[in-house]
């Protein structure tokens, strides 16, 4: 009770910072942009927000819970990026989650593994991974002293390609961030290089990883506007960095159980939209990544990633198929996608934010479109493993997680103001579990999703 007022008081004194901070005195924004500062308050005063205040309900009823989760929460994101004085720029960015409720469980102490026990008051409630939580967002040095580069040095948030591999889970209120050095440079002609080293990661449940580090190495090349051909190696040598890190069970679902998580990603990506003609244009996507063992890392890790997937649009809407397959190497282990957001994939009600060492093959529809303003997005997931796994009922081998349906619609009033519903529906096929006696199930969830969010 204590903890939830503190956070309250604390997003009040957010909000009462932020409000005084647009109440200085500013010069007009075109001016801004024709004018280089020569002191470090014109470099502060010409800067630009990170501040966002963003405003959810989410309702989940899980099949085996008793009890429905209804959770209220409020993330404030509050910041200030000063404009470049001799090519050093410098970003702040606080972060405070406030709960407005406790008709939930947010996961504390035992999410993904870190404890075995579970408050007994929220042993019926299903799991919404946003606890309360203040602390430093983003906190970082920028260096533009070289033509086409950028250098980042601090704590910053990370997106890559579609996130697939790596990712700022943005779509949970604590989002995760990486700490270290990051190079960006564009000096070739429609080429973009990102390097980075990272010695820390705080994730989506606050636990901070500093025990070994993740280096990227990526580079896109946009052969046309829309279209381009990407290659990456991620080496993520930290040993506990898994959803499980410390499961010691052979059989526990989607994880992978190991002591030393530690991997080497290698992928190639191409994707796009070509243009055929003033209304129409062909979608595609190609990828392919082999995941190793890496720097210690258990010798069951070897699984490869491809997806496959083709579409068309059509003015402001499209429609296309997509084939995802997170290979099993022989029902040991499953690739794997640590530092992903993983809730875009394999359905957005996340059900399979890790893979289950059977693997995983996802066939999909996606449609999207646009009407009076409103985005529209619709998405039907076929759920399979890739080798079979021990089921329970009268199926003792399937290959049938379940199937999911998703829908969005979200609407921009204006720059600052948004708005976005959503529902994600999955349903169970075959009952999964180690033994055919003792399933270990992924249970048939509806989730229901308000989110109100202002920008400045």
């Amino acid at each position: 009770m204590k903890h939830a007022l503190l956070n309250r008081t604390l997003n009040t004194y957010l909000f009462a910072a932020i409000a005084t901070i647009y109440a200085l005195p500013s010069l007009a924004e075109d001016a801004i942009k024709a004018v280089q500062p020569t002191t470090l308050m014109e470099a502060i005063t010409m800067g630009k927000p990170m501040t966002s205040f963003r405003l959810r309900y989410e309702n989940i009823d899980q099949d085996g819970k008793s009890e429905q989760a209804n959770a209220w929460t409020m993330r404030s994101l509050i910041g200030w990026q000063t404009k470049p004085l001799n090519n050093f720029s410098v970003a702040a960015q606080l972060i405070n989650v406030t709960q407005f409720n406790n008709n939930f469980y947010d996961g504390t102490p035992n999410t993904f593994g870190l404890s075995t026990s579970t408050p007994a008051n929220k042993a019926n409630y299903p799991l919404v991974v946003d606890p309360d939580y203040t602390g430093v967002n983003q906190l970082f040095v920028e260096w533009t002293g070289l033509a086409d580069t950028k250098l980042r040095v601090g704590r910053q948030s990370v997106k890559l390609d579609n996130v697939r591999f790596i990712g700022n889970v943005e779509y949970r209120q604590i989002m995760q961030v990486f700490d270290g050095i990051a190079l960006e440079n564009k000096s070739i002609p429609n080429v973009d290089i990102y390097a980075a080293h990272f010695e820390g990661l705080r994730r989506i449940t606050s636990e901070y990883f500093s025990d070994g580090s993740v280096d990227i190495a990526h580079a896109t090349w946009k052969y046309l506007p829309t279209e381009s051909l990407t290659g990456y190696g991620y080496f993520q040598d930290m040993a506990r960095n898994g959803f499980n890190p410390n499961s010691t069970s052979t059989s526990a679902f989607g994880g992978t159980t190991l002591s030393n998580n530690s991997s080497q990603t290698l992928g190639l990506r191409a994707d796009g939209s070509h243009k055929i003609n003033a209304d129409w244009s062909a979608l595609y996507t190609a990828e392919y990544a082999k995941q190793d063992n890496y720097r210690g890392g258990d010798s069951k890790i070897d699984a490869h990633y491809w997806r496959l997937g083709a579409g068309a649009g059509f003015g402001n809407w499209s429609a296309r198929i997509d084939r995802e397959v997170l290979s099993s190497n022989n029902g040991l282990y499953g690739f794997q996608t640590p530092l992903a957001t993983g809730h875009l994939f394999q359905g957005l009600g996340d059900s399979f934010l890790t893979t289950p060492k059977e693997g995983i093959k996802d066939t999909f529809i996606t449609l999207n479109g646009k009407v009076l303003d409103v985005q529209l997005s619709a998405e039907y997931h076929w759920l399979d493993s890739d080798v079979n796994f021990i089921a329970s009922g009268s199926a003792p081998n399937s290959n049938h997680y379940g199937k999911e349906l998703d829908l969005v619609a979200g609407y921009s009033y204006n720059k600052n103001w948004s708005g976005k519903l959503e529902y994600f529906s999955f349903k169970e096929d075959d009952l999964y579990g180690p033994t055919s006696a003792t399933p270990t199930r992924k249970r048939d969830t509806d989730k229901f999703m308000v989110t109100m969010m202002y920008t400045f």
